[in-house]
């Protein structure tokens, strides 16, 4: 059998017979240090070993270079621009409970760790890689990996065992793409997922493509509107996690045009009713029976026949992503929603980007109780924060907002903040006693 076609059987056991593709990829590894250079490893991943080894890098005992102690990469990390986020990539993409077996790594733009996020299981277990926030994870500073070709090449790389050339990384399976500045094309960062080898599976790159997508989003968005400019419509946030590589879909339910995306696709766009139901859907992991969402959606008359009416043509329109008995999202679906994006800064305690990614309350059009609630827990927690922060600025940029320009309290807060002859407190005064006016004519 040629070299090439062994190669590639090879490769097919990546995801069926792991340790049997591990051995088979050592052995290639071994002879191509040698200087017989073995199919199995790409010539791409050939010239990389060869760049890494003339940088000093020794396959057999390598540590990454340190370039900050892991408190000093934290500090750096909190101050990143990728710090705005970390909380989506963390829901969607980390694993921390017990059993939990891979890592979220996020590092700037030169490679160097800032964020680690997984089981204690699994740090342990990078700890001994050294593999921790403040470790260079570059091509000088510990040779291949999926990281530093990420890195180089620009696009996604995925590397499994012995096509990393540390003889340390060879029990190791890891996924990276780049995520870069939504305006100008500049690398930011690489956002990766590492884990044992038997942890990678055919799902993990495009979980990790669905990852970077929804990072850049945000960071338009938030660049959008610290800009002044329309808010764009794509932000969003992971609030419900399931176990192990499944689909992702994405719900925008802030605004008048909702919409969803399943596995990173193009947008669908929602009737009123169907976004309620998925709001729903999102607010509660326990479920709903067809009784209860007959009730929520229709009232005293409403019936379960409805809701099993419009479950069938939410699956015609996403495919499988609800199951029955109660309603609720399968197991192998990671819900994104941009309302929870906002809900998640303000638990943060990132007031600035709740507010950057809070373009318009949720469902505007909808006439629902339910969703009226949640539309208006969730406004008045965003102008909650904002009065705290007590920045004047901030407050300002909400009051100028739809959703904070009736908010008194805010303006009140502004008149202390700037004093009460401040043209921005006046400003603010006249618009109140208008809409007081208003109220009362």
């Amino acid at each position: 059998m040629p070299k090439s076609a062994a190669a590639a059987m090879a490769r097919d056991l990546r995801f069926t017979s792991p340790l049997e593709y591990a051995r088979a990829l050592r052995q290639a590894h071994e002879a191509t240090i040698s200087g017989r250079p073995d199919p199995s490893i790409a010539p791409a991943l050939v010239t990389s070993w060869q760049r890494s080894l003339a940088l000093g890098i020794d396959p057999d005992r390598h540590r990454p270079i340190h370039r900050h102690d892991v408190g000093e990469a934290r500090q750096l990390g909190a101050h990143h621009r990728l710090a705005v986020v970390m909380p989506a990539l963390s829901q969607l993409l980390a694993d921390e409970t017990t059993d939990g077996r891979h890592l979220l790594i996020v590092t700037d733009h030169s490679g160097e760790v800032l964020w680690r996020i997984g089981s204690r299981h699994a740090r342990k277990q990078a700890d001994s890689l050294e593999f921790v926030e403040g470790a260079d994870w570059s091509e000088s500073g510990v040779g291949t990996n999926a990281i530093s070709e990420a890195l180089v090449t620009g696009t996604a790389a995925q590397l499994f065992s012995a096509e990393h050339l540390v003889r340390t990384h060879h029990d190791w399976a890891c996924t990276a793409a780049p995520i870069r500045d939504p305006f100008t094309g500049d690398v930011l960062g690489v956002l990766d997922v590492s884990g044992p080898i038997e942890s990678v599976t055919p799902d993990s790159l495009r979980m990790v493509r669905c990852g970077v997508r929804l990072a850049e989003e945000m960071l338009k968005s938030a660049g959008a509107a610290v800009a002044g400019s329309a808010p764009s419509r794509t932000r969003a946030i992971p609030v419900a996690k399931a176990t192990g590589a499944g689909r992702t879909l994405i719900l925008r339910i802030l605004g008048d045009k909702p919409t969803a995306e399943v596995d990173g696709g193009s947008p669908l766009s929602l009737t009123l009713r169907r976004a309620e139901i998925l709001a729903m859907l999102a607010s509660r992991s326990s479920g709903w029976s067809a009784d209860e969402l007959a009730y929520e959606l229709y009232g005293e008359d409403g019936a379960a026949a409805s809701v099993r009416t419009e479950m069938h043509r939410i699956r015609g329109l996403l495919g499988n992503v609800v199951e029955p008995n109660p309603y609720r999202f399968t197991a192998d679906v990671r819900v994104v929603t941009d309302a929870s994006m906002v809900a998640a800064h303000l638990r943060a305690g990132r007031v600035a980007a709740a507010l950057a990614a809070y373009p318009a309350k949720l469902l505007t059009r909808s006439a629902n109780f339910a969703i009226e609630l949640m539309r208006d827990e969730l406004n008045e927690a965003v102008g909650a924060s904002v009065r705290a922060s007590g920045e004047a600025d901030l407050i300002l940029r909400w009051c100028s907002t739809d959703m904070g320009a009736a908010d008194s309290s805010s303006a009140a807060v502004v008149e202390r903040v700037v004093g009460a002859g401040d043209p921005r407190a006046q400003l603010l005064r006249a618009r109140m006693a208008r809409l007081d006016r208003e109220l009362r004519a």
